[in-house]
C-alpha cells in the first residue's frame, strides 16, 4: 500500500462515496476507484460493497479505517508544526561582508532574499577578514562572506573559491591596451604600486616572498582595502594588484582598466558560519544565492 491510496479510502470514508471523494482529491473518479481496487488487493480484504447505487463500509473497513485516520491525525500535525516553523522563521539575518565584495554581489545577493521573504530583516555589516571570523565565532554575525586563504579556524566553511587577481592600471598609463598578461617582476623596478596596510599580503596572494619586497619598496601609498586602492589608482597613476571583483568595480566607474598578471595569484573567497544547524531558512537561502552567483563568477575567467 501507498499513501496515495490512503489518502483515496480516507477520502471516500469521509465523505460517502467515489465520486465526492474524487472532487476532494481533485482527480478523476476512476482514479479513486482504482487506488481503492490497489488498496483492496494490499490488504487483502474488500473495504467496499455496493448497495444499490451507493457504497457500504465494511467490517474490516471501519477497523482498518481507525488505524489509518489515526496515522494521518499525525500527518496533519506535522503540517500544522511545518506552517507554523514557516510563519514564524522569519527574522534577522545578519551577514559581515569583506568591503571587495560589498557593493555589488551582497547587495544583489540581498535583494533575491528581501523580495522572495517579505518579513525577514538583513543586517549587513562591511569588515575585513579577521574581524568577521571572529564575529561569526561569537554569534554575532550569522554569515561571513571573507576573503583569505584558508583554514578558517573555529568556523564551519560552507563554500570556498578562488578568483585571480589582476593588474589594474589608469587609462592611457603605457600598460593601457597592451597585449597579453603584465609580468609583475618586469614592472617591478619602474612602476609605483599602491599596498595595503603598507604591506603586500603575501599569504593571502600566495605571491613570492622577493617580487611582494620589491613591490613594497616602490609604493608609496598605502589602501586600506581594495576599492579604495582601485580608486587611488584612477586618481594617482600608481599601479595595484587587486582582485577580479574589485577591478571590475572600478573599471566599470571609468579611468582605469584591467590587465591579467603571469603571476597565478589567486583570490580566496569562502561563506562561513557557526554552524549549518544555527542557520535559519532564510540565512541559508542567503547562502545559496551567493554561492550560485560566486560559481557563475568562477566559471566566466
Amino acid at each position: 500500500m501507498n499513501q496515495r491510496q490512503l489518502e483515496a479510502f480516507r477520502a471516500t470514508m469521509r465523505s460517502g462515496s467515489i465520486t465526492a471523494a474524487a472532487k476532494l482529491m481533485h482527480i478523476s473518479q476512476p482514479s479513486v476507484s482504482r487506488l481503492i481496487s490497489d488498496l483492496e488487493r494490499s490488504v487483502g480484504f474488500a473495504l467496499f460493497v455496493r448497495a444499490g447505487r451507493g457504497l457500504v463500509t465494511t467490517v474490516e473497513a471501519r477497523r482498518f479505517y481507525q488505524g489509518v485516520e489515526g496515522m494521518f491525525i499525525g500527518v496533519d500535525k506535522l503540517e500544522a508544526l511545518a506552517d507554523t516553523i514557516r510563519s514564524t522563521s522569519s527574522g534577522t539575518i545578519s551577514v559581515g561582508v569583506i568591503p571587495s565584495l560589498s557593493t555589488i554581489e551582497m547587495p544583489s545577493a540581498v535583494a533575491q532574499i528581501y523580495r522572495a521573504y517579505d518579513d525577514v530583516r538583513i543586517m549587513v555589516y562591511v569588515r575585513n577578514t579577521p574581524a568577521i571570523i571572529d564575529a561569526v565565532q561569537m554569534q554575532q554575525l550569522d554569515i561571513g562572506i571573507v576573503g583569505r586563504q584558508p583554514p578558517y579556524d573555529g568556523v564551519e566553511t560552507l563554500y570556498q573559491t578562488t578568483l585571480p587577481y589582476v593588474c589594474l592600471v589608469p587609462e592611457g598609463h603605457a600598460l593601457d591596451g597592451g597585449d597579453g598578461a603584465i609580468d609583475l617582476e618586469d614592472i617591478s623596478a619602474k612602476e609605483q604600486f599602491i599596498t595595503f596596510g603598507e604591506t603586500v599580503p603575501d599569504g593571502m596572494l600566495e605571491m613570492e616572498p622577493a617580487l611582494a619586497d620589491k613591490l613594497r619598496q616602490r609604493s608609496r601609498l598605502s589602501a586600506a582595502n581594495m576599492p579604495v586602492a582601485a580608486a587611488l589608482v584612477r586618481e594617482t597613476g600608481a599601479l595595484a594588484v587587486v582582485d577580479f571583483i574589485s577591478a571590475g568595480m572600478a573599471c566599470g566607474m571609468g579611468g582605469v582598466v584591467s590587465r591579467p598578471i603571469v603571476q597565478r595569484l589567486k583570490y580566496h573567497i569562502a561563506i562561513v558560519t557557526r554552524g549549518q544547524d544555527s542557520l535559519s531558512m532564510e540565512a541559508r537561502a542567503l547562502t545559496d544565492v551567493l554561492i550560485d552567483r560566486f560559481e557563475r563568477l568562477e566559471k566566466s575567467h
